[in-house]
């Protein structure tokens, strides 16, 4: 089915009075619009799961911070996205989003969201071409503030659409790799607006990244092969925060885990914490299933396709596409073909097979759902207040990136346990003047 063009109506309070009146909201492209109250249930089970962006969401709802105000948003486009979608347009704000990975858009999510008033444009299995005229499309609504994964949105400001800049109030980065991006744009000066790198956030990267990918990438592997993770050997390339929780979902499974690093401090962690460490040259000749989680390119190329074991599954957790050589597997193959759902099986010409997971992208959102709801629910409200942040701001930030600030790091966290019933200890005041005394 091609993507369709689509108008809703919907009800709104005319500005100044009680008011309704009915609108024609332009156009979102989406995949099927009859999808949407299939959508509107997964949108509804995430909400529930997110406790602390619906306290957001009651507050602004009651301040409307975002008021007349457009928002331009570039991320994987399932259901916790919606989520914080619906939030920031219950704030005031008309929101325009595509999705930031050709498999992960859900196409279900995306209608509903299309249906409660956002301007959406967005379907699985985009064509580059697509995505980048998506991209555009969500500029055409001329955002103020951008809300990004991969800092997509921000570089076509930057190089095509450089008439929004004096408008524009600033971003949100939601990924390493965005983050990455933004710093380079900084270090040559080539930023023009400051950025909030919602991505090192405490309450973000020590979760989202370890607990949330850790587990959802494992699921991905797991949903699109219906394998066994115990006994097999699990190589994990990259020992950030998302190698580390992959790691330790695949040893918790049962797996014997090597991890191959660049950086001797986290290859000296990954040894302490009991894995076994060495190059992905040798990695490649024992390996059942890697995973690539580096945010890199060129992590697993022609040199290590050919001392793969026959049957080994390759997979990537990192943003991009690049982690796995795909396009190099694909010219070295002697026949290619679709194994099963999001497995493609290449059949090398000496005989061995190796099974490349959702085209290298994505795993635990070409192949699964993606995060666990309780765990984006801390990365969204962080980007909630972090895009309100940049507002009350306005005009006093540098055109530089930005790390979250403490106090709304801090609030997050104390909002998660406050709606999971938890409580902590203070500092009594004798115990305050004792830390803070040098005596």
């Amino acid at each position: 089915m091609k993507p369709e063009s689509v108008l809703f109506e919907r009800q709104s309070f005319g500005i100044g009075r009680n008011q309704r009146r009915k609108e024609v909201v332009l156009v979102s492209k989406v995949k099927d619009p009859s999808l949407a109250a299939q959508g509107e249930l997964k949108i509804d089970w995430a909400r529930e799961h997110m406790p602390v962006t619906r306290k957001i969401r009651e507050r602004f709802e009651k301040e409307q911070p975002f008021r007349g105000l457009s928002i331009g948003m570039c991320m994987h486009l399932e259901m916790k996205t919606a989520v914080l979608g619906q939030t920031l347009q219950a704030a005031g704000a008309t929101v325009a989003i595509t999705g930031s990975n050709p498999l992960s858009t859900q196409d279900d999510v995306a209608a509903a969201l299309a249906k409660s008033g956002a301007n959406v444009y967005a379907w699985r299995g985009v064509t580059g071409e697509e995505h980048h005229a998506n991209l555009l499309r969500v500029l055409g609504h001329k955002p103020r503030l951008v809300i990004d994964d991969g800092g997509e949105l921000s570089v076509t400001i930057h190089t095509e659409q450089k008439g929004l800049l004096p408008e524009m109030i600033g971003a949100c980065e939601e990924t390493t790799t965005g983050v990455h991006r933004y710093r380079a744009m900084e270090k040559d000066g080539s930023l023009k607006y400051p950025v909030i790198a919602v991505n090192d956030a405490l309450t973000k990267f020590l979760f989202d990244s370890q607990h949330g990918t850790g587990q959802s990438a494992l699921e991905g592997v797991m949903r699109a092969t219906n394998m066994l993770i115990a006994g097999k050997t699990v190589v994990v390339g990259g020992f950030g925060w998302v190698g580390r929780g992959i790691a330790l979902r695949a040893k918790g499974l049962g797996a014997k885990v090597v991890v191959t690093e660049v950086d001797p401090v986290r290859a000296l962690e990954a040894v302490m914490e009991g894995y076994a460490v060495m190059p992905m040259s040798d990695a490649a000749t024992i390996g059942d299933m890697f995973i690539t989680a580096t945010g890199c390119n060129q992590i697993i190329t022609t040199e290590h396709f050919g001392k793969m074991k026959d049957g080994a599954i390759l997979a990537n957790s990192g943003h991009f596409d690049v982690e796995v050589d795909v396009k190099a597997l694909r010219e070295q193959a002697a026949s290619v073909r679709t194994a099963r759902l999001n497995v493609e099986e290449f059949k090398m010409k000496d005989g061995r097979r190796l099974y490349v997971l959702a085209e290298g992208r994505l795993v635990n959102l070409a192949a699964a759902d993606g995060h666990p709801a309780e765990v984006m629910d801390m990365t969204f409200a962080n980007q909630a207040l972090c895009a309100e942040y940049l507002l009350k701001n306005k005009g006093k930030l540098e055109a530089k990136v930005y790390g979250v600030p403490v106090d709304i790091d801090k609030s997050v966290a104390k909002l998660w346990l406050e709606t999971h019933d938890m409580r902590i200890d203070s500092l009594t005041q004798e115990q305050s003047r004792y830390l803070a005394s040098w005596q």
